[in-house]
């Protein structure tokens, strides 16, 4: 179960970019009304229309499938981008928590510091630069139940959350040193 931050519609690609086993995204249906990129996504994720409890209930079922399959699963457990950019990491929902520990399978968390800074969701925004992305350890879910689901949850978000004020904190550090007196 791949897991990440998400803040820009290039958090797709750069994921693509990234992992280099098979995966499949589960994702909201909304999406495939994007003129091209819609076309692409109904055909490559698993949707879910976040309003429908059959939806959400067929999505395990469609996931299950392909994790037989020998496919892991790609879900960005904020459920979409936050309306408020100034929000570094919105609540997690539960949905990757659930799947990874009914199929007893490992959650890799990954930290995007950068898509929000190059590609944001407000028009006319963003900047060149890099986009870097960190695999952090992956996390065990052997032996837990939906019992520790929430618990599973609040670990992996604060995983992440920190790894994003890591890198903010690096960032910082090395923009204060650009400006002191004496530093080139």
């Amino acid at each position: 179960m791949i897991v990440a931050n998400h803040t820009s519609m290039t958090d797709i690609m750069l994921m693509l970019a990234i992992i280099k086993n098979p995966f499949v995204f589960v994702g909201k249906k909304e999406l495939v009304k994007i003129p091209l990129f819609g076309f692409f996504y109904k055909r490559t994720c698993i949707l879910v229309d976040r309003n429908s409890s059959k939806s959400k209930n067929e999505v395990f079922k469609r996931a299950q499938n392909r994790l037989n399959q020998g496919l892991s699963i790609c879900i960005f457990p904020e459920g979409g981008v936050p309306d408020d950019e100034s929000v570094l990491l919105d609540e997690f929902k539960d949905g990757a928590f659930r799947l990874a520990i009914d199929h007893q399978i490992p959650i890799v968390p990954i930290v995007f510091p950068d898509n929000k800074k190059r590609f944001s969701y407000t028009f006319l925004s963003g900047s060149p630069g890099k986009m870097r992305a960190r695999i952090l350890p992956f996390v065990e879910t052997s032996g837990l139940t939906s019992e520790n689901r929430k618990e599973l949850r609040d670990q992996v978000r604060h995983l992440i959350y920190d790894g994003l004020l890591e890198f903010e904190q690096k960032d910082s550090k090395k923009s204060f040193l650009k400006t002191e007196p004496g530093n080139p």
